[in-house]
């Protein structure tokens, strides 16, 4: 059964819409699945933790580094 959907008008500064059409269609999606997924997301998240900055900055590390790893080599390298 489909969720029941509704229309929603939203004003974005234009370099965010074009920011967002460019994005979906890269993806092969439309805007409007971009933005569903993202607040599917949201919702399925554990409470926030940590700062926005750095759960962006986080969400770039591909999810099969081990970053603690990676940190050691980092610290071995720096400190020899």
């Amino acid at each position: 059964m489909e969720d029941e959907t509704t229309k929603l008008t939203v004003r974005l500064p234009k370099q965010d819409v074009e920011f967002a059409k460019a994005y979906a269609r890269a993806h092969g999606l439309t805007v409007t699945e971009v933005i569903d997924r993202y607040l599917r997301r949201m919702r399925s998240r554990e409470p926030q933790v940590l700062s926005a900055e750095i759960e962006f900055l986080t969400a770039l590390v591909p999810a099969d580094v081990d970053t603690k790893a990676e940190y050691q080599r980092h610290l071995e390298a720096k400190h020899r």
